[in-house]
């Protein structure tokens, strides 16, 4: 698990701007999708072309959010990384100028589906009431990148919880994108995950700055439940 450590003086910019940490008090879970990012086996299993071991601790936090949001009420989105031969030559300056050629063409076979590394994790919590979606870039929301947005606008989703692994690369990006597409984004500390602690503590303070409110799991089921008890209560 990440040892978290925000910076200090990003987080007293933080207070000065806007009067504190957390930007959002409540969030309406009939309005909220918790977006897991691309905890796949190619990800996830030892020894897999983009092996993340961390990734595989925060499952259980993973799995508890998508447990509070459905009862709820709320969507649960399960993002896949996706590749292709159509795709890379789409991508030419990730693939021909970011990986080796050998790593090109490994990365591709590997996130194409129908290959195992593809699939999601089997340890997740997936119910037949949620959704999988195809990406074919870091960022969910980058133009044509996927279905994502059209889906979540389809269903009234103004919120977002994002969880799931690379932190600072496919989380971020999505995370970043979001809020820019006006949804307001809870990032979660200790159920994204990436190589470092250090990598780690860089978006987690990058997004906090300006970008998400950040909470840990235990702040963010509770977050959940008061939303809920609070739409009851008004039924």
């Amino acid at each position: 698990m990440h040892k978290i450590a925000l910076n200090p003086a990003v987080q007293q910019r933080i207070l000065e701007r806007r009067g504190r940490l957390n930007p959002f008090d409540t969030l309406a879970p009939a309005r909220t999708a918790h977006v897991v990012v691309d905890l796949q086996n190619g990800f996830m299993a030892p020894g897999a072309i983009s092996e993340i071991a961390n990734a595989r601790e925060i499952v259980p936090q993973v799995n508890r959010i998508s447990r509070a949001l459905r009862e709820a009420g709320g969507l649960v989105v399960y993002i896949q990384n996706t590749f292709g031969p159509e795709i890379a030559a789409g991508w030419s300056t990730f693939f021909s100028h970011f990986c080796t050629p050998a790593r090109r063409e490994a990365s591709i076979a590997a996130f194409t589906p129908g290959n195992w590394q593809h699939a999601l994790w089997p340890e997740l919590d997936v119910s037949a009431q949620d959704l999988v979606i195809q990406k074919t870039r870091f960022g969910a929301f980058a133009p044509g990148a996927s279905t994502l947005h059209e889906t979540l606008q389809a269903r009234g989703i103004d919120t977002l919880i994002i969880t799931g692994t690379a932190t600072n690369v496919c989380c971020e990006s999505t995370a970043r994108d979001a809020m820019m597409m006006d949804y307001k984004v809870f990032f979660v500390s200790d159920a994204n995950a990436t190589h470092t602690d250090e990598e780690h503590n860089a978006t987690l303070t990058a997004l906090a700055n300006i970008f998400a409110d950040l909470r840990g799991t235990e702040e963010m089921v509770a977050l959940i439940r008061s939303g809920h008890a609070l739409r009851q209560a008004a039924e």
